[in-house]
């Protein structure tokens, strides 16, 4: 006996039939433009265009709905047409190009042309080139293009939401109705709790680097120079951000009294956030406050009360004292990024109309917690008998690396009385600005040991383990400033003899130095390192015997300082002119 759904079955395969037969019927109609022509075909895709699969409902069909209205005839824009009345290269849809201009097109560089991609069909312009014809054509489609996602506008039900909906602006009239519209603005019980709950759980938030710091109002207002040299006072200080700025003030003496910048409140006055958003606020501190006269006399004062500026009249003359000429702030952070402590340090000083405009200073540096500052070998100069500074360089582009011993940063053999290299492998001594040093030690090698085995060890002894490739210019070069540190130029030294072995003998370090800046306080500053190691042929030495090798190391500084020139300004140029009858009656 037959199934019962076999008839049905049938029905769906004959209709699914006359639906591909209907496809192949169905050929798109391309329209090819020649260099004057600017019309446009439609071509009429049916179904079998469509790559969607199998399950994947199909685009509405024009009984569905209405279809959103089109904003833009792609068919008339052209979004690579930049030049007017001129053809731009490429752009195969710009109405000036010419037959000329298409033959030395490579591609369209906007192929495809489309409205609002969010539409589940919408009109597509596509445009292509055709070199094989003589001459070159424009190929220009307009077709339907099915969205493939699912999350598209099929029909328009609702048209508000097509547009922006103009708020209605509250007036006497309209305003009481918005209000019981939106329920007013009153708080209940309830949310007055949570508020309060949120406010008492402990907050995980922290001070990141580049973070503004924050303040009971605002921000820690750090003023500096922005896009001149005036001062600009809405500055945030940033965490970890150590800056030292002067900045130009325009002040009217008459006023001095009135204006915040000028005043010791305005800079001592804030509480910092002790981490964002936080409740907890670290007041800052009045480390020191030191007044200048208008001699440039300096006095500290005992006390740290804040002092407000004062306008005083000096005959003609008007003064005002007690102005901020300087600011500078010491945070204190921990590693979890939390400030707990802010000292400041003040510069007052009497201003004179003369002064007007004033020049201000500003300077903010961050301190950790528990950490002691790095000792520097000069500040900027190198001191002498004091360590040079060394370190790597790990990839081009970084930075330098140091040890944290600055005593072990470049050193060389460690002489004792023994004179026993080997007792003395690791022990090292420190290379010393402007300090001619000289070391050595003996090994005693037997003839069953390998030639490249002794070259090897002797070469680790004098190198010694990690030596530098970077050598400070400055006892104070910062490791992040790669153009301050100057690089070691190693140089090796070999006298070959037959049947011999190449054996490193002595390692010298050579340091060329300048001095550098004013004459009454020339700072000591490195400006090339040498390290040539020297290697000298021994004969090879028979089974059982022994023998004594000399190893030594060697520093030397050069005083490489051109002659000092005083200079002087030159001298005025005096452009006088007598009257022309000034050597009357004798001339």
């Amino acid at each position: 006996m037959r199934p019962r759904g076999v008839p049905l079955l049938l029905v769906v395969l004959l209709g699914f039939w006359a639906s591909v037969s209907s496809q192949t019927e169905a050929t798109p109609a391309v329209a090819t433009e020649d260099l004057n022509s600017t019309e446009a075909a439609l071509v009429t895709f049916g179904p079998s265009q469509s790559t969607r699969p199998v399950g994947t409902p199909r685009a509405p069909g024009p009984t569905s709905g209405p279809r959103p209205t089109p904003v833009t005839d792609v068919a008339a824009l052209c979004v690579c047409d930049l030049s007017p009345a001129q053809c731009d290269v490429n752009c195969c849809c710009d109405p000036d190009c010419s037959s000329v201009d298409f033959s030395v097109f490579s591609a369209c560089s906007v192929p495809v042309v489309t409205g609002d991609n969010q539409f589940c069909s919408q009109k597509a312009a596509i445009y292509s080139l055709n070199f094989t014809a003589n001459p070159p054509q424009r190929v220009f489609k307009l077709v339907d293009q099915i969205n493939p996602s699912i999350f598209c506008i099929h029909t328009t039900n609702y048209k508000p939401a097509l547009s922006f909906i103009n708020p209605e602006v509250p007036d006497e009239n309209s305003f009481d109705t918005l209000m019981r519209t939106a329920d007013g603005f009153t708080l209940n019980a309830e949310s007055d709790i949570s508020f309060t709950t949120k406010l008492d759980v402990p907050s995980t938030a922290k001070y990141e680097y580049g973070v503004p710091l924050q303040t009971s109002d605002s921000f820690l207002r750090f003023p500096s120079s922005l896009t001149s040299s005036l001062c600009t006072d809405n500055n945030p200080a940033a965490f970890l951000v150590n800056q030292a700025v002067k900045c130009t003030r325009k002040i009217n003496l008459e006023q001095c009294e009135e204006t915040e910048a000028l005043s010791m409140a305005f800079y001592s006055s804030p509480e910092i956030r002790r981490v964002p958003d936080s409740r907890t606020k670290v007041p800052i501190t009045v480390q020191s406050v030191v007044i200048q006269s208008l001699n440039k006399t300096l006095t500290r004062r005992e006390d740290t009360d804040v002092l407000q500026p004062a306008l005083v009249n000096a005959g003609h003359f008007s003064l005002c004292m007690n102005v901020v000429l300087e600011v500078k702030y010491s945070l204190t952070y921990t590693d979890a990024g939390e400030v707990i402590k802010a000292d400041l340090s003040l510069l007052l000083g009497t201003v004179s109309s003369v002064m007007v405009p004033l020049q201000q200073k500003f300077e903010i540096h961050f301190l950790q917690e528990n950490t002691k500052p790095v000792p520097l070998s000069g500040n900027p100069g190198y001191v002498m008998g004091l360590p040079l500074a060394a370190g790597f360089q790990p990839h081009k582009g970084s930075g330098i690396i140091q040890i944290t011993n600055r005593y072990g940063q470049l050193t060389i053999l460690h002489s004792t009385t023994e004179q026993d290299c080997l007792a003395l492998e690791g022990v090292r001594t420190p290379v010393l600005f402007g300090y001619a040093m000289q070391s050595g030690c003996k090994l005693r090698l037997t003839g069953a040991l390998p030639c490249r085995l002794v070259a090897q060890k002797v070469e680790s002894l004098l190198w010694g383990q990690g030596f530098p490739d970077y050598v400070a210019s400055f006892g104070n070069s910062q490791t992040q400033d790669v153009l301050d540190w100057v690089p070691i130029h190693f140089i090796t030294q070999s006298f070959n003899r037959k049947d011999s072995c190449q054996l490193p003998g002595a390692l010298v370090i050579e340091v060329k130095w300048t001095k550098y800046g004013s004459l009454l306080n020339p700072q000591a500053k490195i400006v090339n390192v040498t390290a040539n190691l020297i290697s000298s042929s021994f004969p090879e030495a028979s089974s059982g015997n022994e023998r004594t090798i000399l190893i030594s190391t060697a520093v030397t500084f050069v005083d490489v300082s051109a002659p000092a020139e005083a200079g002087f300004r030159a001298p005025p140029a005096i452009n006088a002119r007598l009257p022309f009858n000034f050597f009357f009656p004798f001339v």
